[in-house]
């Protein structure tokens, strides 16, 4: 759990008016986390490429890093800590499949400083952003860490025959250990890049209980919202042409089907909404200047932006990740207001395991069953997905010159006691 020490009394890596994770300053946690990437990753650049076996998901490496520097490490003036990486050569090969080198990847985790997020949930993790927007550090809970572990080779398989997903992409899996205290950390995609201002951010689950932002949330310069809150804001929802409709449900559908057979649930749709209408208006655009006074340019990983991700006919990502897109996917809403669309799934390492089943058991009794978040796999996915498809995400209706809807197909109905004369014809959109 993430706190501020005020006295500094927290432990050997505390110091005063900092916040603290497990008694650890977040300065000395992010110092931690660059020295001991630093080495994992340079020492395995030594290690031949060979194909991914079995027993590589269950690998864990481990160095110490002692103040005074080693034969192997460099000194620091941090404690004395132990940095463990798990499966080396998995999380490898993930990097490769992204596109991502070795340089490219010490690059942007150790020679520029981390950037400190806040976060609205309610794990109590702390979040970091690489400087070049690419990648979140993220502190994990030893059972999601233990879970992502037992994930490694389903997740493996999935990324082979599907690299164009919305679910997260792990490029690492961590472990600091100083004083008995042990603190775990994943490497993931960057899924709402600093560059483009979000001018509505939503942690959707498809659920209604308690699925409101709380008031210390909504007085924060760029809250987060939940689906009551969605609801009311959008309440026609976000309107994309057929093809991206079909393309972004697709991609939906397949990854919920994935996460239900893991048994995973809990999980969330992060969606990030740019205005392009309302950027123009203050004098902005996507991927403008940031405060060092550079333009930043689009996120290089494979597959890490929305519309690369959704792309369903192979087309290559430069076609449609441009500077003024910025990786988003193009949409409006019922009043004609051009949007930026970016989004990802989160929070996938919660197993329906029985605390879950207990947990689900209880909100059942004081409230609707069906609408608290905790629920079994297969119910959560179908329930996520009918919210998106009906209340998030709509296909927009095509007008013809008149201004009425062109209809897409029609049926025809025969009028009882009539079987060829006069009929009655439907559009369906």
């Amino acid at each position: 759990m993430s706190t501020t020490t005020e006295n500094g009394m927290g432990g050997p890596w505390s110091t005063s008016r900092e916040k603290t994770y497990k008694k650890t300053t977040s300065s000395a946690l992010k110092g931690a986390i660059q020295l001991g990437i630093g080495y994992t990753v340079g020492n395995l650049t030594s290690k031949p490429d060979r194909d991914v076996l079995m027993q590589d998901f269950y690998v864990v490496e481990s160095v110490f890093l002692p103040s005074e520097g080693s034969n192997l490490t460099p000194a620091h003036h941090y404690p004395d800590f132990r940095f463990k990486t798990y499966a080396p050569l998995a999380f490898r090969y993930f990097r490769d499949l992204f596109g991502i080198k070795p340089d490219d990847y010490l690059y942007s985790l150790v020679n520029e400083p981390l950037i400190e997020l806040t976060n609205p949930g309610a794990s109590g993790s702390l979040f970091y952003l690489t400087s070049d927007d690419e990648f979140i550090i993220k502190t994990v809970q030893h059972k999601e860490a233990k879970f992502l572990q037992r994930l490694l080779p389903g997740y493996y398989m999935n990324l082979n025959q599907n690299p164009r997903t919305l679910l997260p992409k792990f490029y690492g899996l961590y472990c600091i250990q100083s004083g008995g205290i042990n603190i775990r950390l994943v490497v993931m995609n960057n899924v709402l890049p600093r560059s483009v201002k979000m001018h509505y951010k939503y942690d959707l689950k498809g659920s209604t209980y308690k699925r409101r932002a709380s008031r210390k949330e909504r007085e924060k310069s760029s809250p987060t919202y939940k689906d009551l809150d969605f609801q009311d804001m959008h309440e026609e929802g976000l309107y994309f042409d057929t093809e991206t409709y079909n393309n972004l449900m697709k991609t939906l559908q397949r990854d919920c089907r994935v996460l239900e057979s893991f048994k995973i649930m809990d999980y969330s749709l992060l969606l990030g909404v740019h205005v392009l209408d309302q950027s123009q208006r203050e004098g902005g655009e996507p991927g403008q200047a940031g405060s060092d006074g550079r333009r930043p340019v689009g996120q290089r990983v494979l597959y890490s932006t929305a519309m690369e991700s959704i792309q369903g006919d192979g087309k290559a990502a430069e076609a449609l990740t441009t500077d003024d897109t910025m990786g988003g996917i193009p949409a409006k809403t019922h009043k004609e207001e051009k949007l930026l669309i970016f989004l990802g799934i989160i929070d996938i390492l919660q197993s329906y395991r029985f605390i879950k089943k207990l947990e689900h058991s209880w909100k059942a009794l004081v409230y609707d069953g069906d609408s608290v978040s905790v629920h079994r796999p297969g119910f959560y996915a179908s329930r996520f997905l009918k919210f998106m498809s009906t209340s998030v995400f709509r296909k927009t209706q095509r007008k013809s010159a008149r201004g009425s809807y062109t209809p897409l197909k029609w049926i025809m109905q025969l009028r009882p006691g009539n079987y060829f004369s006069p009929v009655q014809i439907i559009p369906l959109y």
